[in-house]
């Protein structure tokens, strides 16, 4: 079992930033695939980015250029760097880990953006 301990959220102006940190805990896992998804009201949840356990990372087209996304593969951590910041980006965003067999979510942190 793998237990995920979101942290970072909180409200931003247009332009701002925020970052986002991801713990991850337990035993016996191998994390592959760390990641961030978001989800607004009446929508469903979407891929933000992706990190495997290589440094390869994928990203939402429109999130490319102003978010990055990092691990620490030693601290089991992952976070996501976000920078000019639009309404748009406002959602909960989830923590995201895949191991061999499961995948696991975080309990997300509210992103808010608004002058």
């Amino acid at each position: 079992q793998v237990q995920l301990v979101e942290s970072g959220g909180g409200l931003v102006q247009p332009g701002g930033s925020l970052r986002l940190s991801c713990a991850a805990s337990g035993r016996g896992f191998t994390i592959y695939t760390m990641g961030w998804y978001r989800q607004t009201p009446g929508k469903q949840r979407e891929l933000v980015a992706t990190i495997g356990s290589g440094g390869g990372t994928n990203y939402a087209d429109s999130v490319k250029g102003r978010f990055t996304i990092s691990r620490d593969n030693a601290k089991n951590t992952v976070s996501l760097q976000m920078n000019a910041l639009k309404p748009d980006d406002a959602a909960l965003y989830y923590c995201y880990v895949r191991t061999l067999y499961n995948n696991y979510w975080g309990q997300g942190t509210q992103v808010s953006v608004s002058s």
